[in-house]
């Protein structure tokens, strides 16, 4: 993912609410959000290069999601797949705290990363870059530098996030996918200097996306409610003006 907006405790209906964008170069294989056939707990895309994923839950309740850190200077080349971090993680029964520690003594052998995971014993904040962090109630957004690091689509979701707060249901998913639809460019006073060049900087700057090579590949919805039911919306773009794939899941959380 390169841009996770999430509201933790906060709505009166959804203790937890995610809207959640993957960015990444066409070319890349995946495949769309499923119940995965070898591990049916998982509901999540699949990254079909190196077989891990962005963003999943289990039936459990178990979440994780994942965004690169950008800083090409420090790009190592046979790094492992940041996204087996994600799918590890939901395939796991450790404490989400427990799993990060440990995850945090090989963490030098990766890329940069941020990762979050949730389960029955909170939300939790991770990355190579930062110490881990048990996340109090509240509206966080991330992308591809630290939590709720002022970048102009953190900011800005982060206000329209907190917008939406009073909207349940159909109107609220509606204005969860609206904000992720975003494609304005951010003024270049505005812009971080992250080492990829201006028009980069530029083209990276918007919610959503658009490249001829690169950009927003999917968009996702997640809301868990308090009556312990998941709805899972996903909808994959693939450099198509309108999504071509929309998939949608609803469940009630299984007693761990």
């Amino acid at each position: 993912m390169c841009l996770i907006l999430f509201a933790y405790k906060v709505h009166p209906a959804y203790p937890l609410i995610v809207a959640a964008n993957r960015d990444e170069f066409y070319e890349r294989p995946s495949s769309p959000v499923e119940f995965w056939e070898e591990d049916p707990q998982i509901l999540a895309g699949r990254d079909l290069k190196e077989k891990g994923t962005w963003l999943g839950i289990t039936r459990e309740g178990r979440f994780a999601a994942i965004t690169n850190y950008r800083d090409p200077a420090s790009l190592k080349t046979g790094a492992p797949s940041r996204g087996k971090l994600v799918k590890n993680f939901l395939r796991s029964s450790s404490d989400a705290a427990v799993y990060m520690e440990k995850i945090s003594r090989q963490a030098g052998l990766y890329n940069g990363f941020n990762l979050i995971c949730a389960d029955s014993t909170g939300l939790f904040f991770y990355s190579n870059h930062a110490q881990m962090q048990k996340l109090p109630p509240g509206i966080y957004g991330l992308s591809n530098r630290l939590l709720n690091s002022p970048w102009p689509k953190v900011l800005q979701g982060r206000k329209n996030l907190s917008a939406a707060m009073h909207k349940k249901g159909a109107e609220l998913e509606a204005a969860l996918f609206a904000l992720l639809a975003d494609r304005r460019i951010a003024p270049d006073n505005k812009l971080p200097s992250t080492g990829v060049g201006l028009e980069w900087e530029r083209l990276l700057s918007a919610t959503f996306i658009e490249s001829p090579v690169y950009g927003t590949r999917s968009s996702t919805v997640l809301l868990l409610g308090k009556n312990k039911w998941v709805k899972l919306v996903e909808k994959v773009f693939d450099g198509k003006p309108e999504p071509w794939i929309e998939s949608r899941f609803s469940f009630r959380l299984e007693k761990r």
